[in-house]
């Protein structure tokens, strides 16, 4: 049986366009041969993530995004269909989010739960939000861009503010006042090389250093000995000698005390005004006796030794003398 060319141009055709459909599944993460299980993952917010990017366990890629579609007409969420393309066991409990890298695209990330039941095709599974790398530099950069905006915006304000004040007058004033400052600079350079006190002075104030350079010996000599001054006044035995004046000065108490309250005969001459003028008046008496004794000998002792007795008038009063007697 002759097959006629038409036959096989439709043949070829048929075969050229299941063979595209197969490889453009193929590309898309589709294996067409193999049997698959579908999930489901409800996220608010889905980036940069696009059809048949990866979803990955541990790293290792276990299916694809298969669809995307949004939850209702308010799109307050968006339902992602996860074709898996392995066959392994996901816990009830796993939870799925978005990450990115700095090259390439976004992908789904399973983190696995420790449940032992695990989900069959159509279940859902747990979702939150991560930032990513890129969103946790972006949340980093965000404050610091705006602190170099409002630096940016200060220093702008500070730049128009010095316009205004650096007008055409003050900067006329500003050249005067630098020529002048040039002007003083040079006068003073040349009254430094004419004048020569300045240096006379710098001179003298170089021997005054080396003086007190050479000075420094002998006051560091002097420093010695006030330490050892000071250390042999620390080893004087002055706690003793401190306790005896404190006992003196108690027993000076006590003697003072017996005073002044007529204790003994010190204590009763000071409070007895009778019993010292009778101790003086005794006193009197008992020098005249031993003045007339020594000037009349004779009077009191009648020995022939002496002659006859003395008969003159006693004394009435000490006499004068010149010296005190000698002890």
């Amino acid at each position: 049986m002759k097959v006629s060319n038409e036959t096989k141009v439709g043949a070829l055709t048929i075969i050229a366009l299941a063979l595209l459909f197969i490889g453009f599944n193929y590309l898309k993460g589709r294996d067409l041969f193999a049997p698959s299980k579908k999930i489901y993952a409800v996220f608010t917010d889905l980036g940069s993530l696009e059809k048949s990017n990866e979803v990955k366990i541990n790293g290792l890629p276990v299916g694809t995004v298969y669809q995307k579609k949004e939850k209702d007409k308010n799109v307050s969420a968006i339902v992602v269909t996860i074709n898996l393309t392995r066959d392994i066991n996901i816990p009830k409990n796993s939870v799925a989010y978005i990450a990115s890298s700095l090259v390439g695209s976004s992908f789904i990330v399973i983190e696995r739960g420790n449940e032992s039941n695990m989900m069959q095709d159509g279940d859902t599974i747990e979702t939150r939000m991560e930032s990513g790398l890129l969103g946790d530099v972006k949340a980093q950069l965000d404050p610091t861009i705006s602190s170099v905006r409002g630096i940016l915006d200060s220093l702008k304000k500070t730049l128009g503010s010095v316009n205004d004040v650096l007008n055409a007058s003050t900067r006329q004033n500003l050249r005067e006042t630098i020529s002048n400052l040039n002007l003083v600079s040079t006068a003073l350079s040349n009254y430094l090389q004419e004048n020569g006190p300045i240096d006379q002075s710098l001179e003298s104030l170089a021997g005054l250093t080396k003086r007190l350079n050479k000075s420094a010996e002998a006051i560091n000599q002097t420093a010695d000995n006030a330490s050892k001054f000071t250390s042999t006044l620390a080893s004087l035995p002055l706690k003793s000698t401190i306790d005896t004046l404190a006992i003196v000065i108690e027993n000076l108490r006590g003697i003072t005390t017996s005073l002044q309250k007529g204790e003994g005969t010190a204590g009763a001459l000071l409070k007895d005004r009778q019993l010292y003028s009778q101790l003086e008046q005794t006193l009197l008496s008992t020098e005249i006796l031993l003045d007339d004794l020594r000037t009349h000998p004779k009077r009191y002792v009648s020995f022939s030794v002496f002659g006859k007795k003395d008969k003159s008038t006693p004394l009435n009063s000490p006499t004068v003398k010149d010296t005190l007697p000698r002890k």
